[in-house]
């Protein structure tokens, strides 16, 4: 079974939430609005294969991630699920294809669409990474900074290196195989029925109005909402903005 960091919550009468990260990330990104949501929820937040402590797998797939999420939520019951962007497409398909399992979904700054970018240029960045050279995370930063010039990003991937054993958290051989799959969206034939937010960052291209007809197609009672001033990584770019629309949605019966 999957990874995860549970925090509980003394309110015992709400549907408990499910977060799923995106590519790259894991549970422990999602600390501080995991922890801040318990006020009045159950909350847990998985790694996914691949990522941080979960079983690493020889595919990478929607199908696949899917079903980690089904086991999962067999084990523990419905709840809430909220997934960010590879995370929101895994959660996607685990309510079209087991709804009984997804009380309500919320999906963070991703459609149901396949994309023509992908991510490899990180991955390649973190391979060239010198693990034998690291004594500090702030080693690992310089290094990443000759690629990623980009500060919040250099941050984020250092977040799954282990210091400890020189390693990093990620799977990047399978990650990189298998990105054509991650940057896709599977066929589906069913319909999530139930409601549904589908949460974008207004300065994010990832989430379009040109979407949403294909996602009202598989998701009939889905809802739209952006955060200004946010871009793809919303919940870490404006936590209480993202927050409050998640507890909204969430709170409204």
């Amino acid at each position: 079974m999957l990874n995860y960091i549970h925090y509980p919550s003394t309110q015992s009468n709400k549907s408990p939430l499910l977060i799923v990260h995106g590519l790259y990330g894991s549970a422990r990104n999602w600390g501080v609005i995991s922890k801040r949501m318990a006020d009045e929820r159950e909350v847990f937040a998985v790694d996914q294969r691949n990522h941080g402590d979960s079983p690493w797998r020889e595919t990478h797939n929607y199908f696949d991630m899917a079903q980690d999420l089904k086991e999962f939520l067999e084990h523990f019951g419905p709840m809430a699920v909220l997934g960010h962007s590879m995370g929101g497409k895994a959660a996607m398909v685990l309510s079209i294809l087991e709804p009984n399992l997804v009380e309500k979904l919320i999906v963070a700054d991703i459609a149901p669409v396949s994309y023509t970018h992908d991510n490899v240029q990180y991955i390649q960045a973190m391979k060239n990474v010198k693990l034998d050279k690291i004594v500090t995370r702030g080693d690992a930063l310089s290094q990443l900074a000759e690629i990623v010039p980009e500060p919040e990003l250099q941050s984020f991937f250092t977040q799954s290196l282990d210091l400890k054993t020189k390693r990093w958290k990620l799977n990047l051989d399978v990650l990189e195989r298998e990105m054509e799959k991650i940057v896709s969206f599977p066929k589906l034939s069913g319909k999530y029925e139930k409601a549904s937010l589908f949460l974008s960052g207004a300065l994010s291209d990832y989430l379009k109005t040109s979407h949403r007809p294909k996602i009202t197609k598989l998701f009939s009672n889905a809802k739209f909402a952006k955060i200004t001033n946010a871009g793809h990584w919303l919940h870490a770019e404006k936590p209480r903005e993202f927050e409050t629309a998640v507890r909204s949605f969430l709170n409204d019966i």
